[in-house]
Formats: C-alpha cells, sequence, structure tokens
C-alpha cells in the first residue's frame, strides 16, 4: 500500500506550481525525433471524439432541462423522480468529459487580456456551501433564494458565484443536484428535499422554481458553447487545435488524462475527502452519486487513450503507443483495465466510506483506486517521454495562446 494520510493534498493543483516534463523540448513538426510516427490521425479522432462527447452532454443537459420544467409545471413525486434521473443520466457524460480539461482549451481557458475564462468554474464548482444558495437544516432563511433584496437573475447568479469563497457556489451541475435532492442528511442515502419546496404561489418557493429555471438554463447555454467550439469548422477551437503542430497538440491531450488521474482524481476527488472524513468534501453528495463520478472520470481517461466514446471508434494514443513501444502500450492498457476494477469496488454511498474506520475494507479499496490512479499517471508519464513530449504547467492554469 502506498497510500499515505495527508500525503496526496500536497500535490493540489490548487496549492503547488506542478511542473510535469515528459522529455526534451522539441522545435514543432509534423512527425519528430526517434522515429515518432505522425500523430494526426489520433489529434483528428480526439477532436471528434470531444465534439461527440460533449454533444452528447448537451443532448442531456436539454432533457434536463426539460424534467425540470415538467417538475415546475406539474410539482409532484414522479416529476420530482425524473428530474433526479435526467440529473444523474446528465452526469453520466459529462463525467466522461472531465478528460478534456487541464491545457487551455474552451473548457477551462483564461485570457487575460479581456478577463475571461472557460465555462468550466460555473459547471462544476464544488464543494458547495449549501447555505449560500437556499436553506438549510438550523437555517430556514438562508441564501440568496431567502434573500429578497437579490433580484434574481442570471447575470446576479454568475456574479456571486465564488466571490468571497470557493465554497459559495452558486452555478452549474451542483447547485442544480442540490435544488433537487436538498441536504444529505441520511447516513444511508442521498437528500429527500420536499417536492412541495417547488409548488407555486409561495414567495420562497416561486424564487427557488425561479433560481433552478436560470441556472439550468446557463447550463444548457455553457454546453451550447462547448459544442460549438469544437463543432468540425473552420473558425473555432476545433480548427485551431487540429493547425496546431503535432508535438504540442498530444502534449495537450497526455496533460488532459495526466492530470486528471493523478491530482483531481486521485488528489482531489478521492484522497482529499479520505483525509479529512468529510461528506462536505464529497464530489456529488446531495445525490449520492460520488462513485459513479470516480468510475465516469476514469472511463473519460480510458475514451481518451483509445479514442473511443459510446458507437464512436476512432484512432487512439493507444495505436501510436503500440507503433514504437508494444510492451509500453500492453502495460498502459493492463493498468487502465486495473484502474477501472478499482474504482467500480470503491463503496456508495461514498459518505459511509468516509465515516469507515481507518484500515477497513471500505477505506482500503478506496485506498488502491487512488494506488492505480498514481500508477496509471506514472505510465501516462512514460508515454509521453516515449514521444518526446514535454509540457509546464504552473497552478493547473494553462493560459489560451
Amino acid at each position: 500500500m502506498t497510500y499515505f494520510r495527508g500525503i496526496l493534498r500536497l500535490v493540489g493543483l490548487a496549492s503547488v506550481t506542478v511542473a510535469i516534463w515528459f522529455g526534451p523540448v522539441l522545435p514543432a513538426q509534423s512527425s519528430w525525433a526517434n522515429g515518432v510516427p505522425s500523430a494526426k490521425p489520433q489529434i483528428e479522432s480526439y477532436a471528434e471524439l470531444v465534439y461527440r462527447t460533449y454533444k452528447d452532454c448537451l443532448s442531456r443537459v436539454r432533457a434536463l432541462e426539460k424534467s425540470i420544467q415538467a417538475l415546475l409545471e406539474t410539482p409532484d413525486e414522479p416529476s420530482l423522480k425524473r428530474a433526479r434521473e435526467s440529473w444523474l443520466t446528465a452526469r453520466a457524460a459529462y463525467g466522461q468529459s472531465e478528460a478534456f480539461r487541464f491545457y487551455g482549451g474552451p473548457i477551462d481557458y483564461y485570457d487575460p487580456a479581456r478577463d475571461v475564462e472557460g465555462p468550466e468554474g460555473r459547471l462544476n464548482s464544488w464543494p458547495l456551501n449549501e447555505a449560500y444558495i437556499d436553506y438549510v437544516h438550523g437555517n430556514p432563511s438562508a441564501g440568496i433564494i431567502n434573500d429578497e433584496s437579490i433580484e434574481l437573475t442570471r447575470i446576479s447568479i454568475l456574479s456571486s458565484n465564488q466571490t468571497d469563497d470557493d465554497r459559495d457556489v452558486s452555478t452549474g451541475y451542483h447547485a442544480i443536484e442540490f435544488l433537487l435532492w436538498g441536504q444529505d442528511l441520511n447516513e444511508v442515502g442521498p437528500g429527500t428535499r420536499p417536492v412541495s419546496d417547488f409548488e407555486s404561489g409561495i414567495n420562497v418557493n416561486d424564487r427557488r422554481r425561479q433560481y433552478l429555471e436560470l441556472v439550468t438554463a446557463q447550463l444548457v447555454e455553457d454546453h451550447e458553447f462547448l459544442v460549438a467550439e469544437w463543432r468540425p469548422a473552420t473558425d473555432n477551437y476545433a480548427a485551431a487545435f487540429r493547425a496546431m503542430p503535432e508535438d504540442k497538440t498530444l502534449a495537450y491531450i497526455l496533460t488532459g488524462i495526466l492530470i486528471m488521474s493523478q491530482f483531481e482524481l486521485a488528489s482531489e476527488r478521492i484522497a482529499v475527502p479520505l483525509d479529512s472524513g468529510d461528506p462536505e468534501d464529497e464530489h456529488s453528495c446531495f445525490s449520492d452519486n460520488t462513485h459513479n463520478d470516480f468510475l465516469y472520470n476514469a472511463l473519460g481517461i480510458e475514451n481518451v487513450y483509445f479514442g473511443r466514446y459510446g458507437d464512436y471508434y476512432g484512432v487512439g494514443i493507444s495505436d501510436l503507443v503500440e507503433k514504437i513501444n508494444p510492451n509500453l502500450n500492453q502495460r498502459m492498457i493492463e493498468v487502465l483495465a486495473r484502474t477501472i476494477s478499482l474504482v467500480k469496488r470503491i463503496g456508495s454511498p461514498f459518505d459511509l466510506v468516509l465515516a469507515s474506520p481507518y484500515g477497513s475494507i471500505a477505506r482500503e479499496n478506496a485506498e488502491l483506486a487512488v494506488d492505480a490512479l498514481m500508477t496509471q499517471a506514472a505510465l501516462i508519464r512514460e508515454v509521453g517521454a516515449q514521444l518526446d513530449l514535454a509540457i509546464n504547467v504552473n497552478d493547473g492554469e494553462v493560459r489560451r495562446e
């Protein structure tokens, strides 16, 4: 066992500068040193993979918006159940898309000249301080929804997102999750917000209904932006991505799955809550969907390596590595399979794992998944070194060029 309490917290991207060096910096060229073949098929497949994944995400959040509208039109237990199911369905696609982060693409770029950034912080910020949005146990008048001095508009909600504290999240998947489930005060299940919270004609309920509509509309718009940027075209990010030097583009692709493996999933999402034992550090604590979040993130990494999503089968990084180092490719395939297997063994709901004593089987299973993800990251580094790629990532932020 290589897991140690608190160690992985030290490598969180928010608190350290991370330098990831795969190999020597090389001039841009279509087929670079040491006989590495062209990666153009992989780059084309990756761009198509991203587009198809985001397109699926958009389809699912549009279905979520329709189910929420149905809930507001007819607030009853069946409509609330369907809205919750739609949220879970949308998360299955979005979780796999997170492997496309961490290199300054449309999802999380930052343009310092215009002080504009990608929508990731609006889409998926967590942990979430519930009392910032709505009532909580012991404080029935908490949150923006109960503060009638705040006019509810898309702009006012967005401008309130993480203004003074990173936990003061006002928008995105987890804001919607909290509004649909409420606080998770149940030791063995998710939150149980009553459907009466959505009945119209009561002032605070009407504000809650309006808030839910606004943040869901923003969620749809942000996904529309991502689809537009990756759609096969001549004037968007996908076109620029395809036109970049192959070594740079391939380095971006590997950066995304490396950081997702090691720093985001292994450290921030699994090891940090294991260390703190605090269910508030869970990724999807209101719905008790955290274990599935882990699985879909891990599947997203696998999708990139193999160049596939759903019924799309492209040309993956695996095909390139197989040509130059079959042994390394086989080891990568094996560790990806092992990681998926171990992530599936993480118990649910995850807050029960966090409440388990140190040395318990539940904690050991989660720690084994962390170890597998760290091993996986080390092999991704080997892949990068084999391809003579170099990346420098500072504080988890890559500026868009």
